[in-house]
């Protein structure tokens, strides 16, 4: 498991590369799997939306079918240096870092894993900050003061976005975004 303890929360403006950054990771990713693990590749977390300030991890979401078995992608993500978290709390999920220690100086990029229906979240919700910069501004605006509030605890500074991302998504289905 990786190592945490100078894991900072800091967020820095847009970064043009980001999107190159993913598609050559999405590449190395594709080719680790090979043939015979199918999965769609997908840039999720504010480094896919054009403009949002981000901490500067690539967040790629792996969507499985429901056939294949997860510990299948274990080893071909290993092999591409990322660390997998087996402590995750959500069973039907699994988790993925590159670069944190003693595999490298900082997190670089996060591998979520998951089935197809509960990918979808997550993509509305990217898909809403592209689709609406009010809602987009407004997010930045959680992220700066939780990560004032909360710099040195990634665990906090989380659940107060997902509080804002869950209120997104609800208002967004009953307004039928």
């Amino acid at each position: 498991m990786p190592d945490t303890t100078a894991d900072t929360i800091e967020l820095v403006p847009y970064d043009a590369r980001w999107p190159a950054l993913f598609k050559a990771e999405q590449q190395a990713i594709r080719a680790a799997l090979g043939p015979d693990i199918e999965a769609s590749i997908v840039h999720i977390g504010s480094t896919a939306v054009p403009g949002l300030p981000a901490k500067p991890i690539i967040d790629i979401l792996l969507i499985a079918p429901v056939t294949v078995q997860w510990p299948s992608f274990i080893e071909p993500l290993e092999g591409l240096g990322y660390a997998f978290w087996p402590d995750n709390p959500r069973r039907d999920r699994m988790f993925f870092v590159k670069g944190m220690p003693p595999y490298g100086t900082g997190r670089t990029h996060h591998v979520h894993v998951r089935m197809p229906a509960d990918a979808q979240a997550e993509l509305r919700f990217r898909d809403q900050l592209r689709a609406h910069p009010e809602l987009a501004a407004q997010y930045v605006e959680v992220k700066r003061a939780l990560a004032a509030r909360y710099r040195d605890d990634r665990e906090a500074y989380t659940e107060g976005k997902s509080r804002f991302i869950r209120e997104l998504l609800a208002a967004a289905c009953v307004d039928g975004a």
